[in-house]
Order: structure tokens, then C-alpha cells, then sequence
């Protein structure tokens, strides 16, 4: 088995200026439309329009993993009609934009719970993946039918199915090759658009110690301008990982360009 990124947990992870991993959840979508008297559906077709521009923004910074929260667990509650317009615009994405994805090197991961979407979107998803398996670029990963709980469970049954003598007590190493992120850092910068305060079950293992940023922009107004503005918070913040500040290197803050502040 490939080496994989160890916890931030239990390993104090190298920080630099740009996180390496970001996480989304891109809220607010519905509210965009509802303020210009629009239909819902028209905020998520305007949504998929700046997840197109913070993918560019990100590959641009040196971004490494860009994980956004696209359809979650919960959001089958949601009206039918809505839902079925989410599935379609889905499909409709994945067969506009993974060639594009291709060219420029991204890789294209899809984690959750595939059972409930129809055969043909299993199938472009399979595919997206498929063609984007090598490239080396940004991997961009798209939580669908995803929650965080789930992903936690599904995860101990599948390593309890390969190693049934588990169930008499695990380690933190047996369970993290079958989460849904198992491949990818955890993330440094979470973000959630839209003026909600709270994670929605997004993530839940992988978040213990990332950087978390609130912003009230409506995700189909996020741009580079406020993707550059939740850095900077970053930016300015003492990752800690359970240390004092004085135990810090040299008690510092990393800038934009990489320097220290005292």
C-alpha cells in the first residue's frame, strides 16, 4: 500500500503561505436567486460558474486539493424538483467540463454514496475519473450524496470486512486508508459561503485541526477576490496542533509573500 499523508493530529504537517489542501462548502446558491427574483435553479447554474473560476484561481496559487461540498446526505430533503434539477445540472457538468479538466492536468475525484443516482450519472462520473486518473495538476475532489458520518461508518465497515479480527479493538492507522479522502492531506483552509456558522457533517475526520473561515458572500459571487481574502486570513493565523505560541518556530505568521511577522 502507497505511503499515505499522516494525521495532523498525530503529525505536526509543514505550513506554508498557500494551503495545500482547501475544502467548500458552497452555500448560498438559492439566495443569490431569491435577492434578483430568480428561480433557485438559476444560483446553482450560477454556482457551477464560480466553482469554474475558484478552480482557476486555485491552480493558480499552488493550490495542491481543492474538496468542494456539492450535494450532501441531507439535501434529498430538498423539493423534488430541486433535487432533479441538482442531478441534471450535475450531469450536464460532468459532460461540459471534463475535457477542459483534462487539458489543463486536474484530476477529478468524486467521493459519497453512489447507490442513489441513476445509471447514467454513475457513469459520467466513472468516466470523468477514468480520463483524468494521471494527471499530476490540482485534484479537484466533488463530495456528492457525501456526509461526514457516513464516510466514518462506511469506512469502518469496509475495513472490518477485509480485517474481521479488527472488531476486537483498531488503531487510528487501520481505519485511515478507507476514508473517502485516505489519499489526500487534510485540509488546511475550510471555507463555507453564505453566513452559516457550522461544518453540516462535511469532513468530520478530516477537519480536526483545519483553519475554519465564514464568509456571508453567496457562493455564485465568490470569486478570486474573496477566495484571496479567506488566504489572508489564513494567512495570519498560529497553526498550532495542540502547542503553545512560544513553542512555535521563531513565534511567527506567514504572509502573503512567505515571509515572518513577529
Amino acid at each position: 500500500m502507497a505511503n499515505l499523508p499522516s494525521s495532523s493530529t498525530r503529525i505536526i504537517p509543514d505550513i506554508a503561505r498557500v494551503p495545500r489542501h482547501v475544502a467548500i462548502i458552497m452555500d448560498g446558491n438559492g439566495r443569490w436567486a431569491k435577492q434578483r427574483f430568480l428561480p433557485r435553479v438559476m444560483g446553482h447554474q450560477r454556482g457551477v460558474e464560480a466553482l469554474r473560476e475558484v478552480v482557476k484561481s486555485c491552480r493558480e496559487l499552488g493550490v495542491e486539493y481543492l474538496t468542494v461540498f456539492a450535494f450532501s446526505s441531507e439535501n434529498w430533503r430538498r423539493p423534488a424538483d430541486e433535487v432533479s434539477f441538482l442531478m441534471t445540472l450535475f450531469l450536464k457538468m460532468l459532460e461540459r467540463e471534463v475535457a477542459k479538466l483534462h487539458e489543463n492536468d486536474i484530476r477529478l475525484k468524486i467521493i459519497g454514496d453512489r447507490s442513489r443516482f441513476d445509471d447514467k450519472l454513475k457513469q459520467a462520473m466513472q468516466h470523468a475519473e477514468h480520463l483524468t486518473v494521471n494527471n499530476t495538476g490540482l485534484v479537484l475532489t466533488i463530495a456528492a450524496n457525501y456526509g461526514g458520518r457516513w464516510d466514518v461508518m462506511h469506512a469502518v465497515q469496509a475495513m472490518l470486512r477485509e480485517h474481521p479480527q479488527l472488531a476486537q479493538g483498531f488503531a487510528e492507522e487501520d481505519l485511515s486508508p478507507y476514508l473517502s479522502m485516505s489519499d489526500a492531506p487534510e485540509p488546511d483552509l475550510f471555507i463555507r459561503t453564505g453566513g452559516e456558522q457550522r461544518i453540516s457533517n462535511f469532513m468530520l475526520w478530516q477537519l480536526a485541526y483545519t483553519e475554519l473561515y465564514f464568509t456571508d458572500v453567496l457562493w455564485p459571487a465568490f470569486g478570486r477576490k474573496e477566495l484571496d481574502t479567506a488566504i489572508d486570513s489564513y494567512q495570519k493565523r498560529e497553526r498550532r496542533f495542540g502547542r503553545t505560541s512560544e513553542q512555535l518556530p521563531g513565534n511567527q505568521l506567514l504572509d502573503r509573500q512567505g515571509k515572518a511577522n513577529a
